[in-house]
């Protein structure tokens, strides 16, 4: 169903008063980067992704993810109608069910019933969900090109490839920090992995990959060395081809940075010196 090719390898940016994000997709579209990303969380309207579409002329632009919460479809088809043809080509929409409903995944289903009717020019080829368990990936199988995953193991990976198919796309959003120093790395990732884990199926998911009670409250050694990658560039780059070799299609690096830690670009110029094979 899918009608776009992220490639092995996407860079989320986020999204900064001073739009160095703008500098930032240009520098990582020449590095090689095919799709590049905006945090969900950050884009109180939407106009950020026309913007990212403006400063790039090739690569995917992508939101990780448009929360139901905050827009529905209304903003997605005032999203669309702003885009040139070309442009809107380029776009690659995620969408993450409302934590605030009663009945998620009802609630997602309405709202791809609704964008359906509107008939945006943002076919269901061109949509993500975010899916963690089987019910959600299940839908983003039948009703969009594949699924977004966060906070997983490559093991996790591989169960969510077998249950899509072969045909559906996979991305996964991997937390990274490009830090040597083991635990100033841990400290690093436990800041956002908390607050992610309170909300939403995180939490449940840990569970469903087999961490306890204590993993999850305590954000354990454990946990964290399993859904983040940290260490040197060749750590990142290993852990991004774990993922691929479970069968992600598309890998995209959620860069972590205490203010002293290399931000996404750094990271991004590292890991395409690294392995120019992932970057293209």
């Amino acid at each position: 169903m899918s009608e776009f090719e992220l490639g092995p390898l996407g860079l989320v940016l986020n999204v900064a008063e001073d739009r160095a994000h703008i500098e930032q997709a240009a520098e990582a579209e020449r590095l090689g980067f095919s799709t590049l990303w905006l945090p969900g969380g950050q884009l109180e309207s939407l106009e950020p992704l026309v913007e990212l579409l403006r400063a790039t002329e090739k690569v995917a632009v992508a939101p990780g993810i448009i929360a139901l919460d905050v827009h529905g479809v209304a903003d997605v088809v005032r999203l669309v109608d702003l885009l040139d043809d070309g442009e809107a080509e380029r776009l690659v929409a995620g969408f993450g069910a409302s934590q605030r409903a009663a009945r998620p995944l009802a609630g997602m289903r309405e709202f791809l019933d609704e964008l359906d009717a509107a008939e945006v020019l943002l076919p269901a080829g061109r949509r993500l969900i975010a899916a963690l368990g089987p019910r959600k990936l299940e839908l983003a199988r039948e009703r969009a090109a594949g699924a977004i995953m966060m906070l997983v193991t490559p093991g996790h990976t591989a169960w969510a490839r077998e249950l899509l198919g072969p045909d559906a796309t996979l991305v996964v959003h991997q937390l990274v920090v490009l830090d040597t120093d083991a635990e100033r790395a841990r400290q690093t990732v436990r800041g956002p992995l908390g607050f992610l884990l309170s909300i939403g199926g995180y939490a449940a998911n840990a569970r469903r990959m087999g961490f306890g009670d204590d993993d999850i409250a305590g954000l354990t050694d454990n946990l964290v060395d399993a859904i983040a990658t940290t260490g040197d560039v060749e750590a990142i780059v290993a852990g991004v081809r774990a993922h691929l070799d479970a069968g992600a299609d598309h890998v995209a690096l959620s860069v972590l940075s205490d203010g002293n830690q290399p931000g996404p670009i750094e990271v991004a110029r590292a890991v395409a010196a690294a392995d120019p094979t992932l970057a293209r």
